[in-house]
């Protein structure tokens, strides 16, 4: 088994454990060697990289290409850390070879050792096969972000006991389709609670409350450098927006007046040659 391998093994041990899994987003080389270092079990490769790294209002427009060229950027900082890639709208919708190609493209050319899929009934049959094919999967409900404009938005998941029971329903045949590990975006603590104590394999939460086996934000989020407002559920370990205007303002006034570059930034001849010159 790669080392790889072993470290998703511990990763699933820890649910029954009682360890927390810690797990961030990054799009980027330079993000992904913090984060690795620092000690993250999993460095997530989301669409979200349309939103928070390109602007986009959605992760719709996000194309293979993008997920594979940050994976590609992600995975050759990941000593240690595990690296999960979104399968992007579009990639897997149209045929089950389709999603097959796809996944082996994020693993083959893009380096990541899981892809994720957003899941319901319908893309099922997609993480089974998938699973039966030896590819790592992990699946994600609750929010789904690539299909939230059907269905009323970005709201909360699991607000009664119908849908609630709905999310846990969906979640036990994920394990059984053979999953790594699921990730539930917005869906209420009590939800996330019943869906982890079903389900053995270990539950990711992005404003599911504290009864996950683990939780991811979006690095952007934690360090302060998200443009606009921030969920509900993230918190702001950091304000680098602040820091990185005031260096930039600095730099500029540096410029302006002369100060840089200074001596001690430059290249100087050697002194006789610069007499010839």
């Amino acid at each position: 088994m790669s080392n790889k391998g072993l470290i998703m093994d511990k990763i699933i041990n820890k649910k029954a454990a009682g360890e927390k899994i810690v797990v961030l987003t990054a799009y980027d080389y330079a993000m992904a060697v913090l984060a690795d270092k620092a000690g993250v079990d999993i460095l997530m490769v989301g669409d979200s990289v349309g939103m928070v790294f390109a602007g986009h209002q959605s992760t719709i427009p996000v194309s293979m290409q993008d997920m594979i060229y940050h994976t590609q950027a992600v995975s050759r900082a990941a000593e240690k850390a595990v690296v999960v890639a979104d399968l992007p709208f579009g990639s897997y919708h149209i045929s089950m070879e389709q999603a097959v190609e796809n996944a082996l493209l994020l693993i083959q050319e893009g380096g990541a050792d899981v892809v994720k899929l957003e899941c319901n009934w319908q893309t099922l049959p997609i993480l089974q096969r998938l699973t039966a094919l030896g590819i790592p999967v992990m699946g994600h409900i609750g929010l789904l972000p690539q299909t939230a404009a059907l269905f009323g938005g970005y709201r909360v998941q699991g607000k009664d006991e119908a849908s609630a029971m709905a999310l846990v329903d969906i979640a036990v045949a994920i394990e059984e389709a053979g999953a790594f590990s699921l990730v539930l975006e917005c869906v209420t603590s009590e939800a996330a609670k019943v869906i982890g104590e079903k389900i053995d394999i270990p539950t990711i939460g992005i404003g599911a409350g504290a009864f996950c086996d683990g939780q991811v934000l979006v690095s952007y989020d934690l360090l302060g450098l998200t443009q606009g407002r921030i969920p509900h559920f993230a918190k702001k370990y950091a304000n680098l927006s602040a820091e990185i205007s005031r260096a930039f303002t600095e730099y500029i006034d540096d410029v302006k007046s002369g100060r840089f570059p200074s001596a001690s930034h430059s290249f100087a001849m050697d002194e006789d040659e610069a007499r010839k010159l």
